[in-house]
């Protein structure tokens, strides 16, 4: 089968394009045929081995000290369900999945991927039978993180709600959900992504490179930092009393009832996957190029099979 690996850390030119001998499945996994992945900041990090200075030798002792432990890049992915061991109970061949790849071996960066029907730290799930598989590989990482951050700030209807990076990954995402909730939102972004954001359902909108929302005399029951760009301190300049700072540095979990949430609302039209830009496997090289920009809106996602 064809996967991108990566052996040192590294420019996007350290992923390269290879044949691997395809996986069998274990008795508790199955063999998934991924039609899509995506690119995200996680992907970026553990490329580029970019951790904070803080974080960094933990990380690299976690995910490799001089070179990467897992050699295949992808966080989340959408495919069918090619083959089951004999102790799966819970999917059948032709079943159409979605989920991630937290803490396993290998990434969705593959043309197949053996997973466990059911780990500690990632999840799978049934596809959204309204979304195509690059729509669905777009959903887990980002809006389970919207999730449960929103859930942890404690997100009620009729709240003012402040979302830092509203045109990212995980911004959009939170963007749409307190939207759904019944709360007001002000989105930050560059102005050129005042539409996207609006579209998604923010009322305010606030151009950072020409305005500090911390300056501003509005205040917010809740502030979510969706790109880890600003500070508890500012934040709080303008939380009411009792309000909430989230940021996407702090740790999530990710839960197969929270998987199962943001297929129902998916599958009701209440969350829609922002795609920016498609890439085929071939030019993963491009792909992360881009994303390293730092200009993406929503997801990056990659066509794995032709």
């Amino acid at each position: 089968m064809r996967a991108v690996v990566y052996e040192a850390y590294g420019s996007p030119k350290v992923l390269k394009l290879k044949d691997i001998p395809k996986p069998i499945p274990k008795d508790d996994e199955i063999l998934v045929r991924i039609h899509a992945a995506t690119v995200t900041s996680g992907d970026i990090r553990l490329r580029a081995s970019d951790f904070p200075p803080l974080f960094w030798l933990p990380a690299r002792l976690l995910f490799g000290l001089f070179k990467p432990k897992k050699k295949i890049l992808g966080h989340e992915f959408a495919g069918i369900v090619e083959e089951t061991g004999k102790n799966v109970t819970k999917f059948n061949v032709g079943d159409d999945v979605f989920g991630t790849t937290t803490m396993l071996k290998t990434g969705s960066y593959a043309e197949y991927i053996c997973l466990p029907q059911q780990w500690k730290s990632g999840v799978i799930g049934f596809k959204p039978v309204n979304l195509t598989y690059r729509e669905a590989a777009a959903l887990p990482v980002g809006a389970m993180t919207a999730m449960y951050l929103l859930d942890k700030a404690n997100l009620k209807t009729g709240q003012n709600v402040l979302v830092y990076g509203a045109s990212g990954s995980v911004g959009n995402y939170a963007v749409q959900m307190a939207n759904q909730k019944g709360a007001r939102v002000t989105g930050v972004c560059r102005a050129p992504n005042f539409e996207m954001v609006r579209s998604l359902g923010a009322e305010s909108l606030i151009d950072y490179n020409k305005e500090d929302y911390s300056k501003g005399e509005e205040k917010f029951d809740i502030i979510f930092d969706a790109v880890g760009k600003t500070k508890k301190s500012e934040a709080k300049k303008v939380l009411k009393t009792g309000g909430h700072f989230v940021s996407v540095r702090m740790l999530t979990t990710e839960k197969d009832e929270n998987l199962e949430r943001i297929k129902t609302m998916a599958e009701n039209e209440e969350l829609k996957p922002f795609i920016d830009r498609c890439f085929k496997l071939d030019e993963i090289v491009k792909a992360h190029e881009y994303v390293d920009k730092g200009r993406k809106r929503g997801n990056v996602v990659i066509d794995v099979q032709p």
